[in-house]
C-alpha cells in the first residue's frame, strides 16, 4: 500500500517501491480494495522480494522504510549505496484473522497510518537535510 500511495500522493518527486522477505506472490485483495477506495491506481503493483531491489542493476534506493511490526527484527539486505532507513511499524493488516469486513478494517487502519506517514514525509524538505538529521527526522515520522 505505501507503494501506491507515496506515488500517488508524491506527485513525481519519488519513485516508490515495496517489497518484502516472504511475498506470497499476489498482491492482497483487501490492500488493493482499501487503495482503491482511496482512489489511487494499484493496478502496476505486484508481489515483490526485497532482494530484487539489492541485485545488481536495480533502480538506486536512497530511502528505505520498514513498515511491518515483525519488520524490525528481521534480516534486511545490505542495500548498494547506503540508503537513510527508518523504522516506520504497523500491525500486519494481512495477519488479522477474522471474517472481511474485521479484515477490511484492519487495511484501512494500516493505510491511514500509512498515509498520515507519508503526508508528514513530504512535508520535509529532505533534500537539504544531511544523513543523519534526515534519518532521525524519518524515525520522529514513524514514532508519532
Amino acid at each position: 500500500m505505501a507503494e501506491v500511495m507515496l506515488n500517488h500522493l508524491g506527485g513525481g518527486r519519488f519513485r516508490a517501491f515495496s517489497a518484502g522477505s516472504h511475498p506470497t506472490g499476489k498482491v492482497n485483495a483487501f490492500a488493493l480494495e482499501t487503495l482503491e477506495g482511496m482512489g489511487m491506481d494499484p493496478s502496476a503493483v505486484r508481489s515483490k522480494r526485497w532482494e530484487e531491489f539489492a541485485a545488481p542493476g536495480a533502480p538506486p534506493i536512497d530511502l528505505v522504510f520498514t513498515v511491518c511490526d515483525s519488520a524490525a527484527a528481521e534480516t534486511c539486505p545490505a542495500w548498494p549505496g547506503k540508503p537513510v532507513s527508518a523504522h516506520w511499524g504497523i500491525e500486519d493488516p494481512a495477519a488479522v484473522e477474522g471474517n472481511d469486513e474485521e479484515k477490511r478494517a484492519a487495511f484501512r487502519r494500516a493505510a491511514a497510518i500509512l498515509r498520515r506517514r507519508i503526508e508528514r514525509l513530504l512535508d520535509l524538505e529532505i533534500e537539504n537535510l544531511d544523513p543523519g538529521t534526515l534519518r532521525a527526522k524519518l524515525q520522529q515520522v514513524g514514532d508519532r
